[in-house]
């Protein structure tokens, strides 16, 4: 997910959301806010919910209903798929028509969402001081979190570079994404996180210290390389990412061999954060 595409906490709930910078308004996915409110972790039932409630609201000549947007948003099964949306004033509409005594607390919530991309606008440093906040309340070690949020530093500094070569947002960064995650670790993102057991979650966030400091050497890496070369597109952006990728690549074989294991592991986040505490997605970039 880009940064402007982030999954927002209320309480342990995922709410999936979208900025846009054109309008300067939040977009949330009305599918998660209907399973807040009625209480319906399981996405099938929400989206049932949602079905019933849309052809009753639309039989009803509901405007809102009819001026809702779709966005594509990443779903359950990893891809980004077209997702009904509604901006803070249309939610705020349709919670009115969700009898769920979490209303009001969630009106409440989403103006501090809103308040929140204003106040981060202006100062940048609060991004990472929420997600520092986030990282904690799920269980994370506070050096865990200072990697990560270079990480996420990293990454944005890799996107920029992209972006500046003329990549394409979406399946090329994808797709390079995946280029440099095989040539350091030997596995495609899609493969790593099989070998993990993960689904939905977020392959970043259910890695070791040794796993992410070799992901963020092969990103910073390509980058540097990148701004070095100025290659032109998709097509030369690629064989920078291998190059980058590669340099984390042999720093892991050389390390292994000095270790006698690989650093590849099945370890992921459920296996050492507290059981009430288990994450499921924060904030993040694009992974598949």
């Amino acid at each position: 997910m880009s940064k402007k595409e982030l999954i927002q906490l209320f309480g342990e709930q995922k709410v999936r959301t979208k900025w846009d910078d054109e309008k300067q308004k939040w977009f949330f996915s009305i599918v998660d806010v209907c399973g807040v409110l009625t209480d319906q972790p399981d996405e099938e039932h929400a989206r049932n919910y949602w079905k019933v409630l849309k052809h009753r609201l639309k039989k009803e000549g509901n405007e809102t209903v009819t001026n809702c947007n779709q966005l594509k948003l990443l779903a359950a099964d990893g891809k980004m798929r077209l997702t009904d949306v509604a901006d803070m004033e249309q939610m705020f509409r349709l919670i009115e028509s969700i009898p769920s005594k979490k209303a009001e607390s969630f009106k409440q919530w989403m103006a501090e969402v809103a308040a929140r991309r204003v106040d981060q606008m202006q100062d940048p440093e609060l991004n990472f001081e929420q997600a520092y906040a986030d990282y904690r309340r799920l269980g994370y070690s506070d050096k865990w979190i200072n990697q990560r949020l270079k990480s996420i530093e990293v990454r944005k500094e890799l996107t920029d570079e992209w972006d500046r070569a003329g990549v394409k947002e979406g399946q090329q960064y994808a797709s390079l994404t995946d280029i440099i995650t095989q040539a350091w670790s030997g596995k495609t993102t899609r493969q790593y996180k099989q070998f993990k057991g993960l689904k939905k979650e977020s392959l970043r966030d259910n890695m070791t210290n040794i796993e992410l400091a070799l992901n963020i050497l092969a990103e910073a890496s390509t980058t540097e390389i990148s701004k070095a070369q100025n290659p032109k597109g998709f097509s030369q952006s690629a064989a920078v990412a291998r190059k980058g990728g590669k340099i984390a690549g042999d720093a892991r074989k050389k390390l292994e061999s000095q270790i006698g294991r690989s650093v590849i592991t099945r370890d992921k986040a459920s296996d050492y954060l507290p059981p009430a505490d288990r994450i499921q997605e924060l904030p993040e970039e694009a992974e598949d």
